[in-house]
């Protein structure tokens, strides 16, 4: 039997922003929200404070979920969930999220949603398109928890499919690709998770980056044994990739590592 959202229904919901800077504050231009997806904006210092809300709850298979934000010219914003997004179990087809994001001139985006926790027999796949100017400034995070932990839901089977895909200046310069048909049983070999459960990715580009990839290491060796974790630079751009078995372990030097990228503490509702 295929698990079905809450309401009965597989949901498809689209949330749009488009934010300009108008003297020395950003602001939200332009909004489009449907289904389950809200914007909400706490705070309008600068960098504008974004937060989405996802009302359903979470992500039930066949469900579609976009999201898009574009950042005019020397538009800064910081980008966030309310809560850890949950990825429900499913006999049937993928849930789909996909993200777009495009940066002017100029423009500052920090995209830091929480983690997106993947329940036991999950399906998901999920795209992070990214277009953005020379000349501006991108932080992504995306960090990925498989199963319940506190539930006891270690052995976990699930099935992801992610790809990320960055421009700058209208030139590929970052594509990655990554499958697990069976999460648990791949995250537990010793040649790719030794018994991880918690992933991330850290992606940041700029014109100078690259300047920032010894405090960020500094950073990253702070999770001792308890979190594997290695940066390179290169290009204009600055990748790191963090494993932990333990989910809070891992967001700790997560955060320690925003710092480093972007020299500022990530939102309020991360903490």
């Amino acid at each position: 039997m295929t698990a079905e959202p809450p309401h009965g229904r597989r949901a498809r919901a689209e949330a749009r922003a488009t934010f300009a800077r108008v003297g020395t504050r950003t602001g939200p231009a332009r909004l489009f929200e449907t289904g389950g997806l809200r914007w909400r904006f706490p705070r309008a210092t600068d960098p504008c404070e974004a937060v989405l809300v996802n009302t359903g709850g979470g992500v039930a298979g066949g469900d579609s979920y976009r999201i898009d934000l574009a950042l005019g010219a020397g538009a800064a914003v910081e980008a966030t969930t309310t809560a850890a997004e949950k990825i429900y179990r499913s006999d049937g087809p993928a849930a789909r999220i996909d993200t777009t994001l495009a940066l002017e001139a100029g423009a500052r985006l920090a995209w830091l949603p929480q983690e997106t926790i993947l329940f036991d027999s999950a399906r998901l796949e999920r795209t992070l398109t990214i277009d953005m100017a020379d000349d501006a400034e991108l932080l992504a995070v995306e960090t990925l928890v498989f199963g319940r932990l506190a539930m006891g839901e270690t052995r976990i089977e699930a099935r992801l499919a992610d790809s990320w895909r960055l421009k700058r200046g209208g030139r590929l310069v970052f594509a990655d690709a990554t499958r697990l048909d069976h999460a648990g049983a791949t995250l537990d070999s010793l040649t790719s998770g030794r018994g991880a459960r918690a992933v991330a990715t850290l992606l940041a580009a700029g014109p100078d980056i690259a300047a920032r990839i010894d405090p960020l290491r500094t950073a990253l060796e702070a999770g001792g044994d308890a979190v594997e974790a290695g940066a390179s630079a290169f290009d204009g751009l600055v990748v790191a990739r963090l494993l932990s078995p333990s989910p809070s372990q891992l967001r700790a030097v997560a955060i320690a590592a925003i710092v480093a990228l972007s020299g500022r503490e990530p939102p309020r509702l991360w903490r």
